[in-house]
């Protein structure tokens, strides 16, 4: 641990003119005693720390010293390609990984190139979560991730349904789609690849035997055509609607993108009033409700007859109400 902190120390003051016990405290987790006391401890083992004294003193590596040490872990590696996603990171556990790494690689740059990360952090941030929900972190996330990357096998159980189901898996990626995170892997012993979320798992226990991957596996295709089928899965339903050029533009925000893309696909030509009739893919009346009210005046259900006595008896009731005069 104090090897760690010592090395960590080192780069801290090698990308950086000279740093204050208080900002190497805060950076280390440690008390300014302890800064103290590592500082004297490299100094003995021959690295020249120095240390300027005084309300405006810090401390500083001195004749351009350069510690070869700045060589990348495997881990460090991987973290700092996800280093763009920093909640993603701290809840698989990698943030000190990712740390370390954008410290090494902010020691190896020119001192002229040293604010590239903080330029760049300035100029793109993702933020993964969908609007108006507070995602909550799996609490099994980090063991299933630290499978992943280690490429170990996992027995896990899954609640399915109303009960569980036990599986022994071979963890291939993680996938995190609108705050939710999801496992994509293989049945173990050669099995098929299956889509698993993870706040679903109720155990995981990380196995000693080791999986070779498939080296033709590619996570963002598997992803994509998952998507794509449990898309379609759901869509059991049609509704026949009448859509005005403004409807047309709005549906792709009202309604799955899938469908509208299936939907808008097979339309026919505009008629005389620009409007035109397409035929949607629903996953049932009552969501088909909840999406098409969206757009208001610019549609009209044509089928099935349930749903358009439903929109027309909606319309008679805001008629009826906004006819009746001002509010006040």
């Amino acid at each position: 641990m104090r090897a760690a902190r010592l090395i960590k120390m080192v780069l801290l003051l090698q990308s950086r003119p000279a740093m204050t016990a208080a900002e190497l405290a805060r950076e280390l987790e440690v008390s300014e005693r302890t800064v103290t006391r590592d500082a004297q401890a490299l100094s003995e083992a021959g690295v020249p720390v120095y240390a300027n004294r005084g309300r405006a003193g810090g401390y500083r590596l001195v004749g351009g010293y350069r510690t070869r040490l700045t060589g990348l872990a495997r881990s460090e590696a991987e973290a700092l390609f996800l280093s763009g996603v920093p909640e993603a990171l701290r809840e698989m556990g990698l943030e000190d990984a990712a740390d370390a790494a954008r410290l090494k690689v902010s020691a190896a740059l020119l001192p002229s190139l040293r604010d590239a990360p903080d330029s760049a952090a300035q100029r793109f941030h993702l933020d993964a979560p969908a609007w108006f929900r507070e995602p909550e972190t799996p609490a099994l996330l980090p063991a299933v991730a630290e499978a992943v990357w280690d490429d170990r096998r996992i027995r896990a159980v899954y609640r399915r349904g109303e009960g569980t189901v036990e599986r022994e898996l071979e963890p291939y990626g993680l996938v995190l789609k609108a705050g939710v995170w999801y496992l994509c892997a293989r049945v173990a012993d050669g099995g098929a690849f299956r889509t698993y979320r993870i706040d679903r798992f109720d155990a995981v226990d990380p196995q000693a035997e080791r999986f070779t991957r498939d080296a033709d596996f590619d996570l963002p295709g598997h992803w994509a055509g998952q998507a794509e089928r449990f898309a379609r899965s759901i869509l059991r339903a049609e509704a026949v609607v009448r859509l005005s050029p403004e409807g047309v533009r709005r549906l792709r925000y009202a309604v799955d993108p899938t469908a509208a893309r299936a939907a808008l696909g097979d339309a026919g030509e505009p008629d005389g009033e620009g409007w035109v009739t397409v035929t949607l893919p629903v996953e049932s009346e009552e969501v088909a409700y909840a999406q098409l009210t969206a757009l208001g005046a610019e549609a009209e259900v044509l089928a099935p007859q349930g749903l358009r006595e439903r929109f027309a008896a909606d319309a008679a009731r805001l008629a009826a109400r906004y006819g009746r005069g001002s509010a006040g």
